[in-house]
């Protein structure tokens, strides 16, 4: 089971992105974020080693959010990650917050405890539509990211810590108004 910390859309401003995983979900062996049960959200870290505990990753979330107002940030492209499956995510507009975040909690917990994608070198702020593209679909999911021409505005309010998978809520905060 891994361990994730998180910052989360919950409230009716994620909605824009659910319409997004509904829209990319006819893409997919099977819709895979409305199987999430989770809402819209960025990950800052995922931890497979058993060395960092859910206390030492929600403290280190605490200390990168302390004094944080929720964050609004704006979409206004769709991109992917290559593979099988394809993965399909929108990308935020320049946002020094979430790199700020991520960068605090990579300086409290050693970045090797990470999975690779989310060490500092690597981590791409993203916000996943899908991840479960059938490969004979992998054209139109595509012609669908480079067609997006919207721009969306999405309330980040809570972090969190979680297990998964199945997704459980070890601990959560909402932020500051």
């Amino acid at each position: 089971m891994a361990l994730a910390i998180n910052i989360r859309a919950d409230n009716n401003t994620a909605f824009e992105i659910e319409g997004l995983w509904d829209q990319v979900g006819v893409f997919e062996v099977e819709r895979s974020m409305r199987k999430l049960g989770y809402r819209p959200h960025f990950t800052f870290a995922i931890y497979d080693s058993p060395e960092i505990d859910e206390k030492t990753a929600w403290d280190a979330m605490l200390t990168a959010v302390a004094g944080q107002a929720q964050i609004a940030v704006e979409f206004e492209r769709i991109r992917w990650f290559e593979g099988s499956p394809l993965v399909i995510w929108a990308e935020p507009t320049a946002n020094d917050i979430l790199r700020r975040i991520h960068s605090s909690i990579s300086a409290a917990i050693d970045p090797a405890y990470c999975r690779p994608h989310y060490r500092p070198q690597a981590w791409t702020p993203h916000c996943t539509l899908g991840v479960d593209i059938a490969d004979e679909r992998r054209d139109d999911a595509l012609a669908f990211a480079r067609s997006f021409d919207r721009k969306i505005e999405v309330l980040f309010d809570v972090v969190d810590c979680l297990t998964f998978p199945p997704v459980r809520i070890i601990s959560e905060r909402r932020l500051l108004p």
